[in-house]
């Protein structure tokens, strides 16, 4: 069920809600524990659970103590939520959810006020006192993912565990609350309480869009202006390979905080956001001299157009990008003088800008080159789906310019850094989006990449030993996406950290243990070229010597599609980020005296959503195998599961077909 429902509170609300804030949200606390959670020794709506969640609360206070009416510009101050979790053990394997990890970005907030203890079956109670560790968990485009991790002592099945921290929101800003039910366990009982941001200088509106199962209750709006929801029996969450954005399928209510006008009809409330932002990206752009003199550095008037629009890009994308490099402190930016850019022009002469100034830098240079071009905010896919009906304007993130060249219409984005010219980060990809003008805008689908666009293209040079060893030379090309996503990746790291991250993906390629050494690394800053890599590969033992033969597989390459929907049921639908192709190449010199007996039946599966194409032939006394496999396709209904799981027995299988080696007279006698 998919619901939004607007909320408009009135303005003393906002000081009845301060004189209560420290009452109703004095924080959470450990619970008594009863006989009966003790005796639990499983759950019935959860049969074979490792654990379930007896309860859980969270207290969410966005207003925060120095909110209220007489303030203003401190929207956001002192924002926090307390979090709480009661868990029981219910077998062995269950004792590893006492290995607690809290997630959140460092610029979002802190959690701090950590508590935890251990109640033994017997009733005991064992405090926590241990150390509570930080760790990295991922980065991108200057995003830092901090976890808190820590062991809670004692955990034995029939116990339980309970924890509960505080999360202290960064101040100054107001970002849209959300309360995620799901959990990978299965919850008894949770109870979800938020105390909304208002101010009488700077009314806010919010609504709350609900993805919530039939039958939930919906959440309550009391007369203080606070929402609550008491929700029971919320199932285990089942995270699968290939599927939607979990933001996406978990049952959860997400607050919006919008300083767009509330509407009940989505047409007029996006006309409203259209102008308006149409408004603020023109006063930003501008019509600027200093911006046609860098058009004429950086492009000739003998230039085709899609010349000029590449140099253009190119001239872009040279600039100093502070979306992509690690965020930085306060007190680092005022050391490094990083001043705020008013427009396209502070962009040029300061050379950089975040991502989506640079998006709109290049809308002013392709304007004053002569061409048609549009801003367009998109809906970015890898959290959320969106849906325009439940109008929140927050979810169009992205910025992308629209150029019209030779009556087509081209999405870009240099803002976006290591993406070539013509192509999106994927995420940006087949997604809605906002083309924006003074009459409040149009509705646009940005383009899909086709597979060939994106490949990873595998090509070895072996030789084969006579006890089944390979050794060799690999060269790895990533193209499009798929090297646009690598760079992104390690675009902050170092020559040590990019040779291992390469070298254990070549790892995880081959399906036995081998050798890895990057012999030559890639060009890590280009966007326009493919990211190529060399090495060299020792496979030991790939072939198996069996008597008068030796068996040698033709899938070298195929362990990251061998394990690819085993599972016989699938409850999410099928999901690829983006469309893709693998092309391996392989050439291998037999041992001396060595000879092809057979190979196996050429494989040609063409599904038209998906494909796959393997065949070894005998080169001349060596052997040579081709292999192609070909995702095209975005997403798939689950009905359709069973199919395209049937497509990877296929894929699996032909990879294991062996080609069937006659090993030279010396060696057969031994």
């Amino acid at each position: 069920m998919s619901l939004e429902r607007p909320i408009t509170l009135p303005l003393f609300l906002a000081a009845i809600a301060l004189s209560m804030s420290l009452h109703a949200h004095a924080g959470v606390g450990f619970q008594p524990v009863s006989a009966d959670e003790l005796k639990m020794t499983s759950e019935p709506l959860a049969p074979g659970a490792p654990a379930v969640i007896l309860y859980r609360e969270v207290q969410r206070d966005d207003c925060g103590i120095t909110c209220n009416s007489q303030v203003v510009g401190t929207f956001g101050a002192d924002r926090f939520e307390h979090d709480y979790f009661r868990i029981k053990i219910l077998t062995e394997t269950g004792r590893s959810y006492g290995n607690i990890e809290i997630r959140i970005p460092r610029e979002v907030g802190t959690v701090d006020d950590i508590n935890a203890r251990t109640i033994r079956p017997d009733g005991s109670i064992v405090n926590f006192s241990g150390q509570i560790f930080e760790k990295t968990i991922v980065k991108r485009k200057g995003l830092d993912y901090r976890a808190k991790t820590f062991v809670v002592p004692d955990v034995q099945v029939g116990g339980i565990i309970e924890y509960y921290y505080k999360i202290n929101f960064v101040k100054g800003w107001i970002f849209g609350s959300d309360w995620v039910l799901s959990n990978e366990l299965f919850t008894k009982k949770a109870k979800f309480s938020l105390r909304p941001f208002q101010s009488g200088n700077m009314p806010m509106n919010f609504r709350w869009s609900e993805h919530l199962p039939a039958g939930m209750p919906s959440p309550k709006l009391l007369s203080d202006g606070n929402v609550e929801l008491d929700a029971d029996n919320i199932a285990a969450f089942q995270a699968e390979d290939f599927m939607p954005p979990e933001d996406e399928l978990k049952a959860r209510v997400d607050f919006v905080y919008s300083f767009d006008l509330v509407e009940s009809d989505a047409n007029k409330f996006w006309k409203n956001v259209g102008k308006n932002r149409y408004s603020t990206v023109e006063k930003f752009v501008g019509r600027r001299g200093a911006i046609e003199q860098a058009v004429s550095q950086i492009v000739s008037p003998q230039d085709a157009p899609e010349v000029k629009l590449k140099k253009i890009y190119a001239r872009v994308q040279q600039l100093h990008n502070l979306s992509f490099e690690p965020q930085k402190t306060e007190q680092e930016q005022r050391r490094d003088k990083i001043n705020p850019n008013e427009n396209v022009e502070d962009i040029w002469r300061q050379g950089g800008g975040w991502d989506w100034q640079l998006t709109w830098l290049y809308l002013a240079l392709v304007r004053a080159a002569g061409f048609e071009a549009y801003p367009v905010l998109v809906a970015d896919r890898s959290q959320f789906f969106f849906n325009p009906q439940t109008m929140q304007s927050g979810r169009l993130g992205a910025s992308l310019v629209l150029v019209k060249l030779n009556g087509k219409d081209l999405y870009l984005n240099p803002g976006a850094a290591f993406t070539p010219f013509g192509m999106l980060p994927w995420e940006e990809t087949a997604t809605m989006g906002l083309r924006l003008d003074k009459d409040g805008g149009s509705w646009v689908q940005t383009s899909l990449p086709e597979s060939s666009a994106s490949r990873i293209e595998r090509t070895a040079n072996l030789k084969l030993s006579p006890d089944g060893d390979l050794e060799g030379k690999l060269v790895v090309t990533f193209t499009g996406l798929e090297g646009q996503q690598r760079r992104v990746d390690q675009r902050n790291q170092d020559d040590t950290a990019r040779k291992k991250f390469l070298e254990d993906e070549i790892k995880g390629y081959v399906p036995v243990g081998c050798e890895v050494e990057l012999a030559k690394q890639p060009d890590w800053t280009n966007s326009e070229a493919p990211l190529t890599a060399e090495f060299s590969l020792k496979v030991p033992g790939w072939a198996t010597l069996t008597g008068r033969h030796a068996l040698f597989p033709v899938g070298l390459f195929s362990e990251t599609d061998k394990h690819v929907f085993e599972h016989s049921e699938r409850v999410h639908p099928i999901y690829f980020k983006f469309l893709s192709q693998k092309l391996d190449d392989v050439n291998v010199e037999l041992p001396s005296g060595w000879q092809i007996a057979s190979v196996p039946q050429p494989q040609n599966q063409d599904l038209h959503v998906v494909g796959y194409a393997v065949s070894a032939q005998n080169n001349k006394g060596s052997l040579h195998v081709a292999r192609k496999l070909d995702i095209n396709i975005l997403s798939m209904e689950t009905k359709y599961y069973s199919p395209i799981r049937s497509f990877f027995q296929i894929v699996k299988a032909g990879d294991e077909q062996p080609v069937v080696l006659t090993p030279g007279a010396a060696t057969s006698s031994n």
